[in-house]
This record gives C-alpha cells, sequence and structure tokens, in this order.
C-alpha cells in the first residue's frame, strides 16, 4: 500500500505579496517624508548657512579694516566752486578696485579656511514639528563656499539735515554657499553689506554725482 505525500503550502507567493506590500508602503513612506522634511531641511540649512557665513565675513571684514583704516578720501573727491557750493565728487578708480580686490581676497582666503565648517541640528528640528523642535539626535550640517564670493563698493545719498547730504560708501559681498545634510544638498546665495566710509556734503549733491559710481 502507497503512502500518500503530505502536501506543504507554498509560502513563495505568499512571501512575494508581502515583500511587494513592504517595498509599496516604504515607498509611499518615504516619498512622503520627503516632502515634509526636505522645505523645514532647507529652511534650516538656509539659517545656519547665512548664520556662519555672515560671522566668517564680518570677522575678514574686521581684521581688513583694522589693517587698512579707510577714510572717505580714499574713494572720492568732492570738488567745490568759489562760492563753496559742491559742484562734483570725483570717484577714484584705482583705489575703489584696489580695495575690492583686496577685500574680496581676504574674504575668499577666511571662506576657504572654514569650508569644513560644520554645525549640529536636532532631529526633530527637521520635522516641522513644534513639539519635536530642538528634540532628538542631533545630525551635522556641513558648510563650505560653492563659488568665490565677490565684492562691490557702492554708495548712497541720504539727507542729513538742512542743505546737507549724507554720502556713504559701503562694500556689497555676494557669496554663493553649498550646505549639506544627510541625502539632502542646497545652495543659498548670501549677501552682506558694512559701512566702509562716509561723509557730510554741505549744499546740493550733483546729479552726475549720484550715478558716477554705477561702474563699480
Amino acid at each position: 500500500m502507497k503512502r500518500r505525500r503530505r502536501k506543504f503550502p507554498n509560502h513563495t507567493h505568499t512571501i512575494f505579496i508581502f515583500i511587494t506590500v513592504l517595498i509599496i508602503i516604504f515607498t509611499v513612506f518615504a516619498i512622503w517624508t520627503d516632502k515634509a522634511v526636505r522645505p523645514v531641511a532647507s529652511m534650516q540649512a538656509e539659517h545656519f548657512s547665512l548664520l556662519t557665513t555672515n560671522e566668517v565675513i564680518e570677522k575678514a571684514a574686521a581684521e581688513y579694516l583694522d589693517d587698512n583704516s579707510c577714510t572717505y578720501s580714499d574713494f572720492a573727491d568732492v570738488i567745490y566752486d568759489e562760492s563753496g557750493h559742491s559742484v562734483a565728487i570725483e570717484a577714484l578708480p584705482y583705489n575703489i578696485n584696489k580695495v575690492q580686490s583686496e577685500l574680496a581676497l581676504m574674504i575668499n582666503r577666511e571662506l576657504e579656511k572654514n569650508s569644513k565648517a560644520s554645525v549640529k541640528i536636532p532631529l526633530g528640528s527637521l520635522t516641522g514639528s513644534y513639539m519635536l523642535a530642538g528634540k532628538g539626535p542631533h545630525i551635522r550640517l556641513r558648510i563650505c563656499p560653492a563659488r568665490k564670493a565677490s565684492v562691490k563698493l557702492k554708495s548712497s545719498f541720504t539727507s542729513a539735515g538742512n542743505n546737507q547730504t549724507c554720502h556713504r560708501i559701503s562694500a556689497e559681498v555676494t557669496a554663493e554657499i553649498k550646505s549639506s545634510l544627510p541625502l539632502y544638498n542646497f545652495e543659498t546665495t548670501a549677501e552682506f553689506e558694512f559701512l566702509l566710509a562716509e561723509s557730510i556734503i554741505v549744499g546740493e549733491v550733483p546729479e552726475n554725482a549720484r550715478y558716477a559710481w554705477s561702474e563699480y
């Protein structure tokens, strides 16, 4: 008498369905997480990148100004007529270009020194939840210059009282910064401006002087 072989249930199909469901759930969760985390991560990365870059640029600018005492006469000459009225403001291109190039070189040098700067951000701060903000394990945000920073000198004229005008000369620094979190990379354009020199001009400022700095 032949014995019947016991048939074992085939689990291959069940395992395949189970794995497929897990993949679908994981994919949906990953997409949802990315959509929820990316805007917050981008905002946090931009905030810390600007904060870190601002500190580096301010330090470089302060060191440059300590080593080079800039005065208004280094950048412009006010020309008066015999009656004492201002007739022209003459920009000094050589000094302007010199300061721009030297300051840009010093800022880029400091940015390069801090190219591996990083800060730690609590994981809960990337969720966008107020309850989780500042909580959880910390992840590292790396910050480095994406391109060289550029420096441009600009001037502005503002009223300083009766028949007086304040002429300010400032440096505008633009730097493209790259920051990275695990699985995310962001680029931010940072712009900073700080005062170099100023002077009070008595009398009306000639209109042509207001546009004399457009090339710098």
